[in-house]
C-alpha cells in the first residue's frame, strides 16, 4: 500500500462529502489516476475540478500535479516489495473459513499495519520527541484498555534507561497524577481513535499545565492530536467487530520501539550504564 493510500484511508472520515467522492474514486482507480487530466477526473467522479485540489491539500500536496508526481514514483516502489496480501486484515472474525484463513488473515493485517505505520513516520519527530523525553522532569504515560497495555510497553523501557517515568493502568490513578504534572514534563497519550474520552480529559488537563503532549494514534485529524504538541502515527487496518486491540495494538507498540531505540541512540553515554546493569541483574534469574 502505497503512503497516498495510507493517508487518504486515514483521514477520509475527517473529509467533506465532495471530498470523500474524490478519495472513493481515487483508491478504486489508483492505476489510472495518473494518466487522466484534471477535468477528465472531476468528469468521471462528479465533482469540481476545485474538490480535487483541496482533496490534494488535504493530503499534504500544492495540487493535483504533486500527487500524481509522488504516487507514480510510489506505485514503481510497491511493485519492487514483495506484495502481503490486504484482503484478509483483521476482519470481522465471523469471515473466516477456518483456522488456516485465521492464520493467513492475522499474519497479513500485522504485516501491513508495520508496513504502513513505517511509512507515515517521520524522522525528525520521532528525534524531537526522544529530545523532550531525554531532557523531561518526568515521563508521565496515559492509556486505557489496549492502549495502556502499550502506554505500560514504554514504561517498562523508560524504566531500564532510568527515566522517571510514571505510570498505572488505574484509569482513577492516571486522573491523579495528571494533576501534578508541570510545564517541564512529558505527557504521552496513546489512542488509536484519539477519541477515547478519559484520554481526551487527561490530555487537556496536560495542555492546562503547559506540559508536552504527544499523541499515538491513527493517522489523520483527531481530537487528540489536534491536542498534542507531537504526533506519532499509526496506520492499520479498521473494522467493526473484534475481539480485541490487534492491528492497532502492533502498530502502537512499533512506534514506542522505534522512539525507544531512537531514545537510545542519540542519548547512548547516557542510557548504556542503565541498559547494562539491568540487564545483568535480570539475568540472573535467567535459567
Amino acid at each position: 500500500m502505497t503512503d497516498i493510500e495510507i493517508r487518504t484511508r486515514s483521514r477520509y472520515d475527517a473529509l467533506s462529502p465532495a471530498e470523500q467522492k474524490v478519495a472513493r474514486y481515487f483508491l478504486q482507480n489508483l492505476s489510472s489516476v495518473f494518466d487522466d487530466p484534471i477535468a477528465s477526473l472531476a468528469e468521471k467522479s462528479g465533482v469540481s475540478q476545485v474538490v480535487w485540489v483541496r482533496f490534494c491539500k488535504s493530503l499534504g500536496f500544492s495540487g493535483l500535479k504533486e500527487m500524481k508526481k509522488n504516487l507514480v514514483s510510489q506505485l514503481r516502489q510497491a511493485r519492487e516489495e514483495t506484495a502481503v496480501p490486504s484482503s484478509m486484515d483483521f476482519l470481522d472474525t465471523r469471515i473466516y473459513a477456518g483456522t488456516e484463513d485465521i492464520i493467513r488473515g492475522i499474519e497479513a493485517g500485522t504485516v501491513n499495519a508495520v508496513r504502513s505505520t513505517a511509512k507515515i513516520q517521520d524522522p525528525a519527530v520521532l528525534e524531537a520527541v526522544a529530545a523532550r523525553i531525554a531532557a523531561a522532569q518526568s515521563v508521565r504515560l496515559f492509556g486505557m484498555g489496549a492502549s495502556g497495555l502499550v502506554a505500560e510497553d514504554l514504561y517498562y523501557k523508560l524504566l531500564r534507561i532510568d527515566l522517571r517515568a510514571i505510570f498505572c493502568t488505574d484509569a482513577h490513578v492516571q486522573l491523579t497524577y495528571i494533576t501534578s504534572i508541570k510545564p517541564g514534563d512529558v505527557a504521552v497519550f496513546f489512542s488509536n481513535s484519539g477519541r477515547t474520552t478519559e484520554v481526551l480529559e487527561l490530555a487537556r488537563a496536560a495542555s492546562e499545565r503547559s506540559a508536552c503532549i504527544v499523541a499515538v494514534t491513527k493517522y489523520g485529524a483527531n481530537p487528540l492530536a489536534e491536542l498534542a504538541d507531537y504526533v506519532l502515527p499509526t496506520s492499520s487496518p479498521e473494522l467493526e467487530f473484534r475481539s480485541g486491540a490487534m492491528s492497532s495494538r502492533i502498530a502502537a507498540l512499533l512506534v514506542v520501539d522505534m522512539l525507544f531505540t531512537t531514545l537510545c541512540n542519540k542519548n547512548y553515554d547516557t542510557v548504556s550504564k542503565p541498559l547494562s546493569e539491568s540487564f545483568s541483574q535480570c539475568s540472573k534469574h535467567h535459567l
